[in-house]
């Protein structure tokens, strides 16, 4: 299940332990914080131009709802095969999450009047240059001035595999495994995506001004990053690698 409306549905059977629920409710807090904080500001900014149909935004918004839809599906199917309430907490808040900002991603592409579908392969936009600072832009990337011939440090080629994203033999697996055993991989492979969503985060705000975008791209890195510091301190209880 990938859709916002399904995590929305499923309500947390158990209450975690103390830490657990600090660890996200800190989180979460701060990502509230920061999305107010840079609403304000893309306030008071000048209105940045319609993104176009192969720019940064737009390639953005397309792979990352690909990339959030995955990590639904991996917190729905943990959430199926341990009753720890910790890790059912964490599947449920990254379900709930990332369903939203998707709807968001979502949305901005109808409100520049863009396909949700690509006519580029996947992750081109992370090998167009990154940004000088403000100016001008010839490219419809909102409003700034690309630095010729600077590339994404991780060398992505368009049509390359998304960054962190499990293959169909990791999620079959997830499904048939339970209780601890389902908690490690879910937690391998969760850190895994987060890592790879960060990098596409940073990637994005590298290489655009708009705010819309870079607000929520700075919100996903912050609260991406907590939340990867929590899963390696529960795999290490659980005996995987930290």
């Amino acid at each position: 299940m990938t859709d916002g409306g399904a995590a929305d549905a499923v309500e947390p059977a158990l209450t975690p332990r103390p830490r657990g629920r600090v660890a996200i409710a800190a989180v979460i807090a701060a990502v509230l914080v920061a999305v107010v904080a840079f609403a304000a500001g893309w306030l008071a900014a000048p209105r940045a131009d319609t993104p176009s149909d192969t720019s940064v935004e737009a390639g953005f918004a397309r792979d990352m709802q690909q990339h959030h839809d995955q990590a639904v599906q991996m917190a729905m199917i943990v959430r199926e095969q341990t009753d720890d309430p910790e890790i059912r907490q964490l599947a449920y808040d990254i379900a709930t999450t990332q369903s939203q900002q998707s709807g968001q991603m979502y949305a901005w592409l109808n409100s520049w009047n863009l396909p949700q579908a690509s006519s580029e392969p996947s992750m081109t936009w992370m090998s167009q240059p990154t940004l000088s600072g403000a100016g001008s832009d010839d490219h419809g990337h909102g409003g700034a001035t690309p630095t010729t011939g600077a590339l994404d440090a991780s060398g992505m080629k368009p049509g390359d595999p998304m960054p962190g994203m499990a293959t169909a033999d990791d999620l079959a697996r997830l499904s048939q495994l339970t209780g601890a055993d389902a908690e490690r991989l879910f937690l391998q492979l969760m850190i895994a995506h987060h890592l790879g969503g960060v990098e596409m985060a940073e990637a994005a705000i590298a290489r655009t001004t708009n705010p819309l975008v870079v607000a929520l791209a700075k919100a996903m890195t912050f609260a991406q990053t907590g939340e990867i510091d929590y899963m390696r301190d529960l795999l290490a209880e659980r005996g995987g690698p930290a």
